[in-house]
């Protein structure tokens, strides 16, 4: 890893502290398995019962899968992004709302406001969203997708918008990935008619392009209630 050994008081508090620093620093990466039980209690010198009560504690916040028999997983990068990827019904429709209020008007306001330099970022981003889709790389597809996302909202060069998109990154990420679980179609969206939209600076088609996906999402969980 390594990880710091632990000298004070509060020794889970501690543990929690410094696991929780290697998620989120990606050096235990979503997805991957994290160092076995023994080597946790080598690594921090401390008893196994404070590394389990760490694992435990984590586990419970959603950053951590305890898999019987195969390990401990990275399940999220934060506490708020773990709970979003439990998301279903009511939560996920609410998540759903706040980004079609943000990305449509982003979208909008891109259209009218955005650079070349911002079209040619959106261009390679959707370019690299239709390599991982092609690819089965569906982690990456989401990441990608996310990053064209809030690249649009950023191509309205409206600061603020942007800023509070960026604040919801971890649960984009997650919606697009309960989205992606609950309909595996979501992959084939495509988004260039958005893109051509903003290219051709036609902002009622940006916001119709935006919305329309959103909105389909948002009618699947009407209809598809948990």
């Amino acid at each position: 890893m390594p990880l710091a050994t632990t000298r004070r008081a509060g020794l889970v508090d501690q543990v929690i502290d410094q696991m929780r620093s290697a998620i989120t620093t990606g050096e235990w990466r979503v997805g991957e398995r994290i160092p076995t039980e023994p080597e946790l209690v080598t690594a921090l010198g401390v008893g196994r019962n404070t590394v389990r009560e760490a694992v435990r504690a984590l586990a419970h916040a959603g950053l951590l899968e305890v898999r019987q028999g195969d390990g401990t997983f990275v399940r999220a990068t934060s506490e708020l992004s773990g709970a979003v990827r439990r998301l279903c019904g009511p939560e996920l429709r609410d998540v759903l709302e706040v980004r079609r209020t943000l990305e449509v008007e982003g979208a909008r306001l891109a259209a009218a406001n955005r650079t070349e330099a911002q079209l040619e970022q959106l261009t390679a981003l959707l370019a690299a969203r239709d390599d991982a889709n092609a690819g089965k790389q569906w982690a990456r597809f989401i990441d990608v997708d996310a990053d064209f996302h809030h690249l649009v909202v950023v191509a309205s060069n409206n600061t603020l918008l942007a800023e509070l998109h960026a604040g919801l990154t971890e649960v984009i990420k997650a919606s697009i990935e309960a989205l992606d679980s609950s309909q595996p179609d979501t992959r084939k969206i495509d988004h260039r008619g958005l893109l051509f939209a903003i290219r051709d600076r036609d902002p009622e088609r940006a916001v119709q392009e935006a919305g329309g996906f959103l909105a389909e999402a948002l009618t699947y969980l009407a209809e598809n209630p948990a």
